[in-house]
């Protein structure tokens, strides 16, 4: 079966042809190797083919990002994302998977994988990491320490400082 370029007679290589939107869509090389592409309405790859044989399909979400993956090989992945465009989970052919949570802020609080392994985050308020603590017991505190003396908490709850006692 003859190749597109060896149809067209084409004799200036690498034969390109792209889609209205600039993406390429066919790619063949003088010695008939070729690359084939196919895109979705916001031009993310949908579909990639090779001469060799070798395929793979992708479906991106309507922010180009992969949602799912699968090739010629038999190998396939999946993954979903928050309203942010942060990964939330993440899972593959292995049955290896990866969930995670986020704060409003974008910052991963908790990631969880398959393999039984978690850790929890926390941060200030200008986004800086100051908490972590994982299935492993390591345990990172860089969360400031605030102490009080007796007439500052006394202050602070608007009564006497003799009313205060300190229990064991």
């Amino acid at each position: 079966m003859k190749t597109i370029a060896q149809q067209l007679n084409v004799t200036d290589f690498p034969f390109i042809i792209k889609d209205k939107n600039g993406n390429r869509i066919y790619f063949e090389y003088s010695d008939g190797y070729w690359f084939k592409y196919e895109y979705d309405s916001n031009s993310n790859q949908t579909y990639y083919e090779i001469s060799t044989g070798y395929w793979s399909k992708r479906k991106s979400n309507k922010n180009g990002k992969e949602t799912y993956y699968e090739d010629s090989t038999g190998y396939w992945r999946k993954r979903e994302y928050d309203s942010n465009s942060n990964q939330t989970y993440y899972e593959n052919l292995d049955g290896f998977w990866i969930k995670r949570e986020y704060d409003s802020n974008g910052n991963q609080t908790y990631f969880k994988n398959s393999d039984g392994y978690w850790a929890k985050y926390e941060y200030d308020k200008d986004g800086n990491q100051v908490y972590s603590e994982d299935s492993d017991g390591i345990i990172v505190d860089r969360r400031p320490k605030v102490t009080f003396t007796m007439k500052e908490i006394a202050e602070k709850l608007g009564v006497a400082v003799e009313t205060l006692q300190i229990k064991d």
